[in-house]
């Protein structure tokens, strides 16, 4: 199957190329000079993204992150879905919306230079979820060098949902690595892991640990720390807690490469910054240019719910019921 390429791009020669496979985004380009830079690790072609990493630059859910053992109680009943991560449920499932062929179109959004409309129906008993789901995730773009994800979705039964995107970003490019970006996260809080990187259920501060990105840290500063929750994941695997007073979008995280004063700004309505510094590449496979993926060739800065939010009474709502809309956010602004 080809798989077509959709392209956002605004007066500034800004780039975000995405495919309907997973809805994922295969390039963000941005200008440097003569030429551009692609800031998202990944292929070099359609072909070889959906035959690569099965998550990297996608749609992730119904749930994206772990639940635990695959198992939630949802209004009093029992709900065992598929396990794909070991004994868990990871990102929704083997045949997850990051392997699904959403439907897309071209739309229009108010104060953005393009925008295209990406449609899924997720039937009732998809990887063991209840409830049929139909899901919306608009991807734009403006002039102010931001790009929009907004995600909504609604059921005809209970059920439960967590949408995020999972670009992997490298503001150098391929060939590099991200260890020396500076990541800062606004966030006062983390939820530690267990061995098998579920929540323990404790919400944590970061002063006096190895979580501490209040202000700029080197990334490489971090990833080899001797904290016992960064030891546990090979690196960042984490959720943090975002500082917010209102629903409307802030800013979770910014992500800056010195050398050349770039930028991403992470902005999202979610409650939950999952930061992962992709500890699982191994140069074994072919990226763009072809430069191999290693471990640390990007950061993903995934905006959403926490880790098994479902089983854990002190985290936010994972649950959706009939006649009720899921909306939620994330806005990466790129400064250049």
């Amino acid at each position: 199957m080809n798989y077509r390429v959709y392209t956002l791009q605004n007066n500034h020669g800004v780039r975000v190329e995405f495919i309907s496979k997973g809805g994922r985004i295969v390039g963000i380009k941005i200008p440097y000079r003569n030429k551009l830079i692609d800031i998202v690790t990944g292929y070099d072609t359609p072909e070889e993204s959906v035959a690569g990493d099965a998550y990297m630059g996608a749609i992730c859910g119904r749930y994206a992150n772990r639940i635990n053992k695959g198992s939630l109680v949802l209004d009093g009943k029992h709900v065992q879905l598929n396990q794909n991560n070991g004994f868990n449920h990871l990102h929704g499932g083997i045949n997850g919306f990051h392997v699904k062929n959403w439907e897309v179109s071209q739309t229009a959004l108010d104060g953005f230079s393009q925008a295209f409309l990406l449609k899924l129906t997720s039937p009732d008993g998809d990887e063991k979820y209840p409830g049929n789901l139909t899901v919306q995730v608009v991807y734009a773009l403006n002039e102010k060098n931001e790009f929009l994800i907004d995600f909504k979705a609604v059921t005809d039964t209970t059920t439960t949902v967590n949408l995020t995107s999972h670009p992997y970003f490298n503001l150098k490019g391929a060939g590099h690595h991200v260890l020396d970006h500076l990541l800062q996260i606004n966030a006062g809080y983390f939820t530690p892991v267990d061995e098998t990187m579920i929540p323990t259920g404790e919400i944590k501060p970061v002063e006096n640990s190895g979580m501490d990105f209040r202000s700029p840290v080197r990334i490489g500063d971090k990833v080899f720390d001797h904290d016992p929750q960064i030891k546990l994941a090979g690196g960042l695997d984490h959720n943090w807690v975002i500082n917010r007073k209102s629903k409307e979008l802030v800013m979770a995280a910014k992500l800056t490469e010195p050398e050349s004063g770039r930028s991403v700004e992470v902005f999202t309505t979610q409650p939950g910054l999952q930061v992962y510094t992709a500890s699982h590449f191994n140069g074994s496979e072919k990226g763009k240019g072809g430069f191999p993926i290693n471990q640390f060739s990007g950061i993903a800065l995934e905006a959403q719910n926490f880790p098994d939010a479902p089983n854990h009474l002190n985290f936010p709502n994972a649950v959706l019921k009939k006649g009720e809309i899921y909306h939620e956010r994330v806005m990466y602004r790129l400064n250049f």
